[in-house]
C-alpha cells in the first residue's frame, strides 16, 4: 500500500523531516549524551512521522451521489440544527458540523456529485473551531454545488485555533463527484454543511464520521 501525501504539503512534511534530522545530527555532535539523544531522537521521530500520517490523502470509496452527501472530513458531528445561511443561500438550512482535531486525517473530499455554483474565500479570526461564533468569523471557504436536480448543498472548510492554511479546489462551474479530494485543511478545524430543510439526517450528534464513507444527508427526491 503506497502512503499518498496530500500534493499542497509535500514541502511542509519535507521540511519536518529535514528539520527534524537537523535536530537529531547536532544533538549527536555538540551534546552526544545517549540519555538526552536517543529520547530526542525518538521524539524527533514520532513528529515527522505524525505530520506524515496527518498529511496523507487515504484511498477511500464514497457512497455519495447526487442525492446522498458524504463527509467531507474524518471527525465528530458537533451541530445538527437548524440555521440561516446568510452568505450565499440566505435562507433556513439544516446544519451539520463536523469537528476535526488533531488526530484526524484532514484531507477533505467532494460531498456530492453536480457542479460547483458557489466559491468564496473569506480571511478572518482563528477562534477555536468548536465555538458557535467561529462560523461567521474565523477564515473559512464556501464552497456550494448543485446537483442535476437543482438542489444546492453548500458547506465551509472552516479554520479553527491552530488552522493557518486552507486549501481548496473550487472553482465555479466545475463538475465534482463525491469522494474525490477537494482540498485540506492545516491542524484542528471544522466543516460545516448547509442542506436543504426537507434533507433527511443520517448522522446523530456526537457521531463519529469517516470522510467519504459516512453518508452525512440523503436529499428529498424532486422527481416524485
Amino acid at each position: 500500500m503506497i502512503l499518498r501525501i496530500d500534493k499542497d504539503s509535500r514541502w511542509t512534511v519535507a521540511i519536518v523531516w529535514l528539520g527534524c534530522a537537523a535536530v537529531v545530527s547536532l544533538l549527536f555532535i555538540f551534546v552526544a549524551n545517549p540519555w538526552i539523544c536517543w529520547p530526542v531522537t525518538a521524539l524527533m521521530l514520532w513528529t515527522a512521522g505524525w505530520q506524515t500520517l496527518f498529511h496523507r490523502v487515504p484511498e477511500r470509496f464514497s457512497d455519495g451521489s447526487d442525492t446522498l452527501v458524504s463527509a467531507v472530513a474524518d471527525g465528530k458531528v458537533v451541530v445538527l440544527e437548524k440555521a440561516f445561511e446568510p452568505e450565499y443561500l440566505r435562507s433556513e438550512c439544516l446544519q451539520i458540523s463536523v469537528y476535526m482535531d488533531f488526530w484526524d486525517v484532514h484531507a477533505n473530499f467532494w460531498p456530492l456529485d453536480g457542479k460547483v455554483s458557489h466559491y468564496e474565500y473569506h480571511p478572518g479570526k482563528h477562534l477555536l473551531a468548536f465555538k458557535p461564533k467561529a462560523s461567521l468569523e474565523n477564515e473559512h471557504t464556501c464552497t456550494a454545488i448543485r446537483n442535476a436536480a437543482g438542489q444546492e448543498v453548500l458547506f465551509k472548510q472552516l479554520a479553527g485555533g491552530f488552522a493557518r492554511r486552507i486549501v481548496c479546489y473550487s472553482r465555479e462551474g466545475m463538475e465534482v463527484k463525491a469522494g474525490e479530494q477537494c482540498g485540506i485543511i492545516r491542524f484542528g478545524s471544522r466543516i460545516d454543511y448547509f442542506l436543504p430543510l426537507d434533507a433527511k439526517p443520517l448522522v446523530r450528534l456526537g457521531q463519529t464520521v469517516r470522510a467519504c464513507e459516512t453518508l452525512i444527508a440523503e436529499l428529498a427526491n424532486t422527481s416524485k
